[in-house]
């Protein structure tokens, strides 16, 4: 990750005397060098076009973003007073997810030399306009930065952005079930695997993946405590939620609408801020006889080109990857159209993918071990860049 110091960045941070009631922005006065992407980027702010859209309106601000030396400009950062009793109280908002990376944020900043004292300290939290209101995991579009995600638990919640190749993608990553549908279950040593798991696992895995790449990602269904685990046994539990912070409802129909629901109102403010393209991966585990071994196969909609352009594509990949680190095991998956509710019903295009039998004995190697399941993600990613 990239440190800076205030002399080598040549700006000057104004102070900025709080009053109740509205956050203010935080000022910072141009000086020699300056620019609004390597401002943004200093503060590891996105650069995506709900950002730059903002910072450009707060400054008034034409559209080359063309700042003045010696003014001072708004940064997209809202600075609150910190009421010392939590970040949720302080912004007016319950998310616990939220709330997390606001901490980690503000902790990254003082860090870095970027803000004097900590928030705990001087009373004065500072929260990115983008956590609020441009959507998605925190991502950043330059190489090289490190985000923090706190969704992917502590050993995994540093992302360094590695590429930008995913810019002004956004994908929204569905783990089959959860809360109280545990989905398909499987025995283990004596043990239960349960599907809401296993696929949570692999999503979240397959999400930082995509984070690593400069998309946006949305995680649809998620669990605050969980993370992402290498246990091989995941031990199972019933609070996950739906974004945002929405309870799962048990009824299977309610459930269904309720995360296409998410799905497509942020689909909708996407579309309108002018994302390039937009993609629902749904993951879950199947569940047949004990003796039926199931490779990876997927579903797209009937009325979908591109969709099953894309699950072929996947299955493509997947085929490769075995080919060439398995060569004599052979691959059966398939691509089918299945007129399923979460395929006809949402509104970006998706795939429907089912990684194994968790039944089978040979599956469940696919599933208990955490390398395995970091090669399932990491191959379905290789297979999303390949689109």
């Amino acid at each position: 990750m990239k440190i800076f110091s205030i002399a080598y960045l040549f700006f000057l941070l104004t102070a900025t005397t709080l009053h109740a009631g509205e956050p203010q922005h935080l000022k910072i006065k141009a000086k020699p060098g300056d620019g609004a992407y390597s401002l943004l980027n200093c503060y590891n702010l996105n650069q995506s076009k709900c950002n730059l859209d903002y910072f450009r309106s707060i400054n008034d601000l034409s559209d080359n973003l063309k700042l003045i030396i010696g003014k001072s400009y708004n940064l997209p950062i809202l600075v609150y007073q910190y009421n010392e009793v939590s970040i949720r109280s302080t912004i007016g908002n319950n998310d616990w997810d939220l709330a997390k990376k606001i901490q980690a944020y503000n902790e990254n900043m003082h860090k870095a030399g970027l803000k004097p004292k900590d928030y705990r300290n001087d009373n004065i939290l500072w929260v990115p306009y983008e956590y609020l209101h441009c959507g998605g995991e925190s991502h950043n579009t330059n190489a090289d930065a490190q985000i923090t995600c706190p969704i992917f638990g502590k050993k995994y919640e540093k992302v360094t952005v590695k590429s930008t190749k995913l810019t002004g993608q956004v994908y929204y990553i569905v783990a089959g079930h959860g809360g109280p549908d545990p989905g398909a279950m499987g025995k283990y040593n004596g043990k239960t695997l349960c599907e809401d798991e296993y696929a949570y696992d692999i999503a979240l895995r397959l999400a930082r993946n995509l984070l690593e790449h400069s998309a946006t990602v949305y995680i649809i269904i998620r669990d605050k405590n969980d993370g992402i685990r290498d246990e091989a046994i995941l031990k199972p539990d019933k609070d996950e939620v739906c974004w945002k912070n929405r309870e799962i409802p048990l009824n299977q129909v309610k459930r269904l609408n309720q995360r296409v629901d998410a799905i497509n109102r942020l689909y909708k403010e996407h579309k309108q801020k002018g994302a390039k393209k937009q993609r629902a991966i749904i993951l879950h585990v199947d569940s047949r006889s004990s003796r039926h071994r199931v490779d990876m196969f997927f579903y797209h909609s009937p009325k979908s080109k591109t969709g099953k352009e894309l699950a072929i594509t996947l299955k493509n990949t997947i085929e490769k990857k075995y080919n060439r680190h398995q060569k004599s095991r052979g691959y059966s998956g398939t691509v089918k159209a299945r007129n399923l509710h979460v395929l006809r019903k949402t509104h970006p295009v998706a795939v429907f993918i089912e990684l194994g039998n968790i039944r089978n004995s040979r599956d469940q190697k696919r599933f208990i071990i955490k390398d395995n399941r970091q090669a399932v993600a990491n191959w379905l990613a290789d297979g999303i860049f390949r689109e």
